[in-house]
């Protein structure tokens, strides 16, 4: 049977009724979860808002199950099996086809060009640009690449990766620049206290640099090992993209890469401690 009655209105769509025991059980996986450690029983109960008594026939199910363990001292955290599972989901979590799949959405709200950037052999990498309606004189396209010394993307690379691998990559690009333009200087004190400063901060912006009238806001992908996977860049015109920390395009490119990393099991230094 179809959602329609018989003068062929469309029916609303009933809502799915769930198993509310299953519902209180993932309650507390994500409560134990969240709290990153072991909890008293007492701490567990309130955080999922149900009385002891009420609670422990679900953590004797939990802990048959292997999902939920006991310590000598009584509390209770996440079991073995809790985390085959977890790993098992970050397996077959891909950070760039998961970006793929939500690209649209950020470029819709942001009405910006969306970059993707892996590292590669040539160092920072386009992989996959979403247009937009706005008009950008820029050569951004896939297979490209990224300047480290004057992108904010290139710049986020070197401050998320080891120093041996972009190092190669900064050395060869001065050069280069050194031979075309013998004027050429580059205050590499300033650099290095810029790249720390990205890395503190998370994210890096640019602004009419290196193409005048074009502006940009980076920010990394990473993994459940802190590993940055990608970098996603939003970038537009100069008097159309605001790059301040509360602006439009750097909120939502930040929500856009930190659920996504959460997703692939990321936790920052802040969250964890």
């Amino acid at each position: 049977m179809d959602g329609n009655d018989e003068n062929g209105i469309e029916k609303p769509a009933k809502a799915q009724r769930g198993i509310r025991s299953l519902e209180t059980a993932g309650a507390i996986l994500q409560a134990m979860a969240e709290a990153g450690g072991p909890m008293k029983l007492r701490d567990l109960a309130e955080a999922v808002e149900v009385a002891p008594a009420q609670l422990h026939p679900y953590l004797v199910s939990l802990r048959a199950m292997r999902m939920v363990e006991q310590t000598g001292s009584g509390l209770y955290g996440l079991g073995p099996f809790a985390l085959e599972v977890g790993l098992a989901r970050l397996r077959a979590q891909d950070a760039y086809h998961e970006a793929i799949l939500r690209i649209d959405q950020l470029a819709e709200e942001t009405h910006l060009m969306v970059a993707l950037s892996v590292w590669g052999p040539h160092g920072a990498t386009i992989v996959h640009v979403r247009e937009t309606i706005a008009r950008i004189h820029a050569n951004v396209r896939a297979g490209g690449g990224f300047a480290l010394t004057s992108t904010a993307t290139g710049r986020l690379f070197v401050a998320y990766l080891p120093e041996a691998m972009t190092e190669p990559q900064i050395r060869a690009e001065l050069a280069e620049q050194a031979s075309t333009d013998p004027r050429f200087a580059f205050d590499e004190a300033a650099y290095r206290t810029q790249v720390a400063q990205i890395r503190e901060r998370g994210w890096e912006t640019t602004t009419d640099l290196p193409i005048p009238g074009v502006s940009a806001v980076a920010a990394p992908v990473c993994d459940y090992t802190g590993t940055m996977k990608l970098a996603v860049t939003v970038i537009g015109p100069t008097q159309q993209i605001d790059l301040g920390c509360d602006g439009p395009a750097v909120r939502a490119t930040l929500d856009f890469t930190r659920r996504l990393s959460a997703d692939l099991g990321y936790r920052s230094a802040r969250a964890r401690g």
